[in-house]
């Protein structure tokens, strides 16, 4: 996690205020983002407060900003790890970060979803080698990898199902260009998805063509093990996937049991 770094994942289209407008400004944000806290900037976007609803509490719409938001700052560097990140925001009790740049310009906001964000689902060069790895082990070949783009919908997928809850996350990453590669085996003649099934579906969704993978090249013309699982599983494009619901996410289902029962 230390490698990780805050500007990686970092959201950079950052809703703000202007120091120079008012409470009733600030409601309207709030309406128009549903966001609950913003940071304040003068017109350089020099950041120099941060506000959120609770500062609001008893103030005339007609206050200006600079009279009720905090001055107390508490921000990140971009070059900052993520760990680092991770110990300020749980330490102070806050839920976002502002970033800036050595002007005190702001360039981005860590949240904490973002720290959970940045453990889940990582694609590391190290489970690409151990994947090359067994295919060297079954089949006596030798792959090779590269880094390049994919098309989407040529894809063959090995996995019957995903969930509702992960897919709006992955495209919430798509969208801020957060999303972590790919990993697909191309042998003559077919493209077959190894892992990153939930973002193959998102960047479908959002009318992505192609996405970011690590490619390991088969020139053997071989059919692997995991294309015999997707004819089992009647596999064929990513439309053949199911999308489950959140509430059947067999997380949920044990922390509502946890719930129900504790």
């Amino acid at each position: 996690m230390d490698r990780k770094k805050v500007k990686d994942y970092m959201t950079y289209d950052v809703v703000t205020v202007n120091a120079h407008g008012t409470v009733r400004d600030v409601i309207e944000t709030i309406k128009r983002t549903h966001h609950d806290g913003f940071p304040v900037v003068e017109d350089s976007k020099e950041v120099v407060g941060y506000i959120s609803a609770r500062d609001l509490l008893f103030a005339h719409p007609a206050t200006p900003v600079e009279q009720v938001m905090s001055r107390h700052l508490i921000v990140a560097d971009p070059e900052m790890s993520v760990n680092d990140a991770a110990r300020v925001i749980f330490r102070s009790g806050i839920q976002k970060l502002p970033v800036v740049n050595e002007n005190n310009e702001l360039i981005g906001i860590m949240s904490n979803a973002d720290v959970i964000r940045s453990q889940i689902e990582h694609v590391s060069p190290e489970k690409v080698f151990k994947f090359i790895e067994t295919l060297k082990k079954l089949y006596g070949i030798e792959p090779t990898l590269k880094r390049g783009s994919v098309p989407i919908n040529d894809l063959l997928p090995t996995q019957s199902k995903i969930y509702e809850d992960e897919l709006e996350g992955r495209m919430y990453e798509i969208k801020k260009g957060l999303a972590e590669p790919l990993i697909v085996v191309r042998r003559p003649g077919r493209w077959i998805l190894v892992d990153g099934h939930h973002r193959a579906i998102a960047a479908k969704r959002l009318g992505i063509k192609n996405l970011d993978a690590y490619i390991i090249e088969v020139r053997e013309n071989i059919e692997l093990g995991m294309e015999r699982t997707a004819k089992t599983l009647n596999l064929k494009t990513l439309d053949d996937i199911k999308v489950l619901d959140y509430a059947r996410h067999p997380l949920v289902a044990l922390t509502h049991r946890l719930v129900r029962h504790g």
